[in-house]
């Protein structure tokens, strides 16, 4: 190489290195930096997320609530917002080697133009702007419920929500029937971050609401772990799949990072009993620049609340003079283990639950991301069932209960469930990919009981079986925003769902027939009742292990035709291996009258295919009609009994129609409202059927059963509503006011006549009795008025909480014909045992007391003026006493009032 050449390279390699120099340094003279402070009316708030809007660019406070920014030159808007308060933007103008303060101040409260996942595939849109209803709990409202179960959390924030303890009702006593406008537990969907959640193994069989069903156990879910809960009220099927009739229930989980949260809370009702302890801890960490991993977890401990009346009936012998005697000689109350002269545990069970749950994200590159959800529930649960007397000489064994006893059921109910996916862009459109695995397992132990058939040879306890349901969820979605009209959005995606439904058999003795007699007071010699009392073990003929398939594919189109004018439109077709496919779909609108007031409509059609455990369940119960055990047998669509004694055939699924239509709207940012019509036609509606026993005896004893009962698609349903609700903030003297008042009026009624298999016809009544009926349409509140009031006042903040809730009838199977009432000791008047229980106001308070920005503190009441159930009216519907209120309906328990410390930390 030639010096010249050399010469003419070095300047080249010379002056791109000084041009890259000069370009570095301008880069960074033409930046400022933006730092700043943000805290609440109680000092600094760590882990307070600042976000530069549109640029992608954000970061979160430490622990002393500051922030700092390196931005380049320009105009922004900074946002700063965190969990539980409401975020406040600022326009800033950045200039080069500036250093800006910008501190933010926040305010507590849930925002009615906050954006919403639910109702839509486009972009998160303001509850003012969708064309479906939606109830939106913050995390504010999550925190400050004096509630410490996701269910009970719901019932007594959504008006449309329903569900409370059930009593004396098997393993419907640990997983609460949970429902939405009416319907059955079974007819909503409940998702996690958007993604389907599974299902409980529970089959609720006995005379509870929601018989029949199977439902979702919202209490396995951690509280803790709640950022916020959005409840879709209409029909999505098409949407977000099958069971979606009564509407969507999304639980999005917490992101947030740099804090723990600590939460440690203990109760007690007045009246001595259910004392509840609960305690929580949430964290989170940052994973590289943008990811993050939140963890919680989370302690219940709730003892078992008892409000049975005295026992009034006999114990050892019929001869009531004979057996007083007794009594007071063998000092039977005083064995009992119950207090004064109960002989049962009427109230809610106990329960002990320990869960861990996590939510993670973490960048795999500018254009994707990786998440990871999951979580563990396990709880252990403890009821009673009927007392069983030494005169009841079939049950018990004398020599081994000599008094009778009380037995108990345990139940180990153990819940998971891991969410893994991928998410990110392609060519503009909007990738989601993900897979879930969800797992209910829940078994049965009988304690302080036996199986009289074995005579002294039974043992005490018994492990009685359990049931199983996994359901694994391989979604894909996609979807891309155009700038056709004013904006369109078209997604679509497919789903594969496999679920499995396992029956498992329990231990010999819980189930076995050991051919024990006795000789009755007429000195015949009977049979003794085989199996476990108060749960007869599954048997082996019972186990199964079943699988189904169904795959489903969507299109969702949303047009903003105008600046006020939206349309959407979604169709789903789903195949079912073993139920055919279905073409469902759904046509809603939003009409923007003007910037504050909107005007939506929505007609759709649903679908859902029966439960697999509707499907195959088989098993025997012991269940009391009018004071006397039988043994119920429940028979699938399998079975010899339903095929050849009913000729039931195969259930078919559920089809539905809906219309709603709504207005929402604010007025000068304090008040915001919205009232929703809704109406919901159901065709096929699959129930459990009545218990058959008359003319079939000779069908039902070799399985040793006095009653049978089975799936079908008996009836035809129509429930119309309405929903309502006001949102109201403003200031009075130094403090801010917040309300919110709710209402939700439903009516369910049963269309048509009973659809018979050919084996009943004429006989409908027997088939879904009017008992049945009144479940389906009056065992739920016909209405449900919210209201949640709190004022803020520099460390204070006072909440009072009311719910109205309304009647709820009861009719009992025979009595539509006056020839069969009884006598009613009550009264000394033959009367009909129907009863209808009156509206009831249930009262909640708390007080907060805010120690410093980490410590705050809170005392408060739950029903606070004790107010009960009306108490059964007919002496009958008492059984000997035991039952002061119902436990065929209920409006929101028996508990009576309780009161509670709680303490928070923010560390």
């Amino acid at each position: 190489m030639s010096i010249i050449g050399f010469t003419h390279r070095y300047y080249r390699v010379l002056i791109a290195t000084a041009i890259t120099l000069l370009c570095s340094v301008h880069s960074v003279t033409s930046q400022g930096i933006v730092k700043g402070k943000v805290s609440d009316q109680f000092g600094s708030l760590p882990g307070a997320k600042v976000v530069l809007e549109g640029f992608g660019i954000s970061t979160t406070t430490d622990v002393h609530g500051d922030y700092i920014l390196k931005v380049n030159n320009g105009n922004y808007t900074l946002v700063a917002g965190f969990i539980m308060y409401n975020p406040v933007s600022k326009e800033i103008q950045v200039q080069s080697g500036d250093t800006l303060q910008v501190d933010f101040v926040l305010t507590t409260g849930f925002s009615m133009d906050q954006p919403t996942t639910l109702g839509s595939r486009a972009k998160p849109s303001s509850l003012l702007k969708t064309t479906v209803p939606v109830d939106v709990i913050s995390a504010q409202g999550v925190s400050n419920s004096s509630q410490i179960e996701l269910s009970h959390i719901l019932h007594y924030l959504i008006p449309s929500f329903h569900s409370t303890y059930q009593t004396i009702s098997d393993g419907t006593d640990h997983i609460d029937p949970a429902t939405l406008r009416g319907l059955g537990p079974d007819q909503v969907l409940v998702l996690v971050n958007g993604k389907r959640r599974h299902n409980s193994s529970l089959l609720n069989v006995n005379g509870t609401i929601g018989k029949g069903t199977v439902g979702t156990d919202f209490n396995a879910i951690p509280i803790a772990s709640i950022e916020r809960i959005e409840i879709l009220r209409d029909g999505a099927t098409s949407q977000y799949g099958s069971d979606a009739i009564a509407g969507v229930i999304n639980i999005v989980l917490k992101k947030q990072t740099d804090v723990i949260d600590v939460d440690n809370r203990i109760g007690v009702t007045t009246d001595g009993d259910g004392v509840n302890t609960y305690s929580s801890v949430n964290f989170g960490l940052k994973v590289g620049e943008k990811g993050y991993i939140n963890v919680t977890a989370e302690y219940r401990d709730r003892k078992a609340t008892n409000r049975a009346g005295n026992y009034t009936g006999t114990v050892y012998t019929d001869d009531r003079e004979e057996d007083q005697d007794l009594i007071i000689k063998n000092n039977f109350f005083g064995e009992t283990g119950y207090t004064d002269k109960r002989v049962m545990e009427i109230g809610n069970a106990a329960t002990q639950n320990l869960a861990v749950s996590f939510n993670g994200e973490i960048e795999m590159s500018e254009k994707a991301n990786f998440y990871l959800l999951g979580g563990r529930n396990y709880r252990e649960g403890k009821s009673a069932g009927f007392y069983r007397f030494p005169k009841e000489q079939e049950k018990v064994v004398s020599e081994l209960f000599p008094n009778g006893f009380s037995p108990q059921i345990l139940t180990d109910i153990q819940d998971d469930f891991v969410i893994a996916g991928i998410r990110g862009t392609k060519n503009n459109w909007n990738l989601d990919f993900s897979h879930g695995i969800g797992i209910n397992g829940l078994d049965y132990t009988v304690n302080n009981s036996n199986n009289a058939s074995l005579g002294i040879a039974s043992p005490r306890t018994f492990y009685a079986g359990g049931f199983k349901y996994r359901q694994s969820t391989t979604n894909l979605d996609l979807s891309r925003s155009f700038d056709w009209l004013k904006g369109v959005n078209v997604a679509f995606g497919a789903e594969l769902r496999v679920e499995n439904y396992q029956i498992i058999a329990g231990e010999e003795a819980s189930y076995i027939d050991g051919g024990e007699t006795y000789i009755d007071t007429s000195g015949v010699e009977r049979k003794r009742i085989a199996g476990a009392q108060v749960f007869p073990g599954i048997h082996p003929d019972n186990e199964l292990n079943r699988f189904r398939t169904n795959s489903s594919g969507y299109i969702d189109l949303e047009a903003n035709v105008s600046e006020k004018l939206l349309l959407k439109g979604a169709v789903r077709y789903n195949s079912y291996n073993d139920f055919g496919g279905h073409t469902i779909w759904k046509l809603s609108g939003r009409y923007r009258i003007n910037k504050f007031t909107s005007v939506r409509t929505g007609l759709s059609t649903g679908f859902r295919a029966p439960s697999l455990h509707q499907v195959f369940f088989q098993n025997i119960s012991t269940q009391f009609v009018n004071g006397q055990s039988i043994q119920v047998g429940t028979f699938n669509n399998e079975s010899a009994v339903t095929q050849e004694a009913f000729q039931t055939g195969p259930l078919k699924p559920e089809a539905s129609n809906h219309f709603s239509a709504g207005i929402s709207g604010k007025l000068n940012n304090k008040l915001a409202y919205s009232f929703d019509y809704y109406l919901i036609n159901i065709e096929d509606r699959i129930v459990l059927s009545s218990r058959l026993s008359e003319g079939y005896e000779d069908i039902l004893a070799p399985f040793q059963v006095g009653a049978a009962q089975f799936f079908t698609n008996a009836i035809d349903s129509r429930t119309t509503g309405l929903d309502a609700s006001l949102v109201y903030k403003t200031s009075i003297g130094e403090g801010d006011v917040n309300a919110v008042l709710g209402a939700n009026l439903t009516r369910t009624k049963v269309r048509g006549r009973i659809q018979a298999p050919p084996s009943l016809i004429g006989m409908e009544e027997g088939l879904f009795n009017r008992e049945e009926v009144a479940r389906i349409e009056s065992s739920q509140p016909n209405y449900k008025i919210t209201s949640v009031m709190s004022y803020e006042l520099g460390k204070y903040r006072f909440q009072l909480m009311n719910t109205l809730f309304g009647k709820v009838t009861y009719l009992h199977p025979e009595d539509g014909d006056p020839d069969n009432w009884v006598l009613n000791e009550f009264t000394g008047n033959v009367e009909s045992r129907d009863q209808t229980f009156a509206p009831k106001l249930v009262t909640d308070a708390a007080i907060t007391y805010h120690i410093n920005s980490q410590i705050r503190c809170m005392i408060g009441g739950n029903n606070i003026f004790d107010v009960y159930p009306d108490r059964n009216k007919h002496s009958v519907n008492s059984n000997d006493g035991n039952f002061i209120y119902s436990r065929r309906v209920q409006q929101f328990g028996v508990n009576g009032a309780n009161y509670y410390f709680r303490l928070l930390l923010r560390l």
